[in-house]
């Protein structure tokens, strides 16, 4: 191929590029937006319904105490009772949950070992199972949450007025992660970017939307929509238990919502780019239906999409820098189409830093970020292979739903 040639083909696939970023930025359910919150429930004098908290739990002794005292502590006018699941903990989960449901005026605690999995059953969702088991049949509502997630004040009331009001089956909220050390700043706000890319909460609260997704650290579910779409043992297998379980209710005909919210949070640390290289690398394989096709697509499209644009843009001004005479068409058409693309996904960067309080300066560095999440995919296929991915707290879970 030409120089001539290869030019022009570059310049055709940066301008694609650009153009995908400007539907991101019009047209893609407005994934980049931050303001999809909870609805706001008309004010409501009856009694609420009862709930049943179920937190599937599994060597969190350490994290229990900053996060569980604030449900128990939530003040809910309605029935209310805390279940806390002990999966096989080795360091002590059971005690230090149990000690924490004896302070005064908390709501009633029960702390209960789960049973074995069955064959076929991932780990999580069979502790989620137990859970629901030991709720019986009087909870109207089950709030599935992790060990990991503290609520403000009122955050239940709030959650089940939106979801009697508005007839959901689920009601989901994206805690807002942990970004304190300088790992977490530079690259969680883009882990919850790149998931409402994936899954842009407003198709996932339309009701005629296909998209369909939840945050695990928060999902409030309507036991009887629950049970009308089987149950959990329709996603017994599932890796990915939030997706499945949006899946599940939305297309048994339930209504969903799934948005952002200050209100709940995680306090699960990932102090170093190895502890969230571990986090997504996990998982990653999973989401890609352990496909190493899909896995390759995924690179090849992030590299597309987020590094070619950056990449062409700089290249097409550094020829025209460098060129003698008037400009040549190429490079022009270069560096107009690139800089377009990474403005455009910088500006779709910025509000995500901004519910984060961090600095819009670092939206430039999107393309880096999302480098690293491609290599961070590769690499969840290649401990995969190996029989090593889904490593979690000393379990490896094999390949399943």
């Amino acid at each position: 191929m030409r120089p001539e040639e290869a030019v022009l083909a570059i310049c055709v696939l940066t301008t694609a590029a650009a153009g995908a970023w400007l539907y991101l930025l019009a047209a893609h359910g407005g994934y980049w937006r931050t303001s999809h919150r909870l609805p706001p429930a008309r004010p409501a004098f009856g009694p609420l319904p009862a709930v049943t908290v179920v937190i599937p739990a599994r060597n969190e002794a350490d994290i229990l105490p900053g996060c569980l005292p604030s449900l128990l502590s939530q003040e809910y006018s309605g029935p209310l009772t805390v279940i806390l699941v002990d999966d096989d903990s080795s360091d002590g989960t059971a005690k230090t949950a149990a000690e924490l449901g004896e302070a005064p005026g908390a709501a009633a605690l029960t702390v209960i070992a789960a049973r074995p999995a069955p064959a076929g059953w991932a780990g999580k969702v069979w502790a989620m199972a137990e859970g629901v088991r030991a709720a019986g049949p009087d909870a109207e509502y089950i709030l599935f949450t992790d060990a990991d997630i503290a609520y403000s004040a009122g955050t239940l009331t709030r959650l089940t007025r939106a979801a009697a009001a508005g007839d959901f089956a689920m009601v989901s909220q994206m805690a807002l992660l942990r970004a304190a050390s300088p790992a977490e700043k530079f690259l969680i706000p883009a882990f919850v970017y790149f998931f409402a890319q994936l899954y842009p909460f407003s198709r996932v609260s339309r009701p005629r939307s296909r998209t369909a997704a939840a945050a695990g650290g928060c999902m409030l579910v309507r036991t009887e929509a629950l049970a009308a779409a089987g149950g959990l043992r329709r996603i017994s297998g599932a890796r990915i238990d939030d997706v499945a379980l949006g899946k599940l209710l939305k297309r048994a005909g339930g209504r969903c919502w799934l948005g952002l919210t200050t209100e709940v949070t995680s306090a699960r640390p990932y102090p170093r780019l190895a502890d969230i290289w571990n986090m997504v690398a996990r998982s990653a394989y999973t989401q890609l239906h352990y496909s190493l096709a899909a896995t390759a697509a995924a690179v090849l499209g992030l590299a597309w999409l987020y590094l070619l644009p950056p990449a062409a843009g700089l290249a097409g001004l550094i020829m025209l820098a460098t060129s003698a005479g008037a400009p040549a068409a190429g490079p022009l058409w270069l560096a107009a189409a690139g800089l377009a693309g990474w403005l455009m996904m910088t500006l779709t960067y910025v509000p995500m830093l901004r519910l984060y309080r961090l600095s819009p300066l670092r939206a430039p560095s999107l393309p880096l970020i999302a480098a690293l999440y491609a290599s961070m995919t590769a690499d969840s296929a290649r401990r995969h292979r190996r029989g090593r991915g889904g490593e979690w707290k000393g379990r490896v879970i094999a390949p399943g739903g």
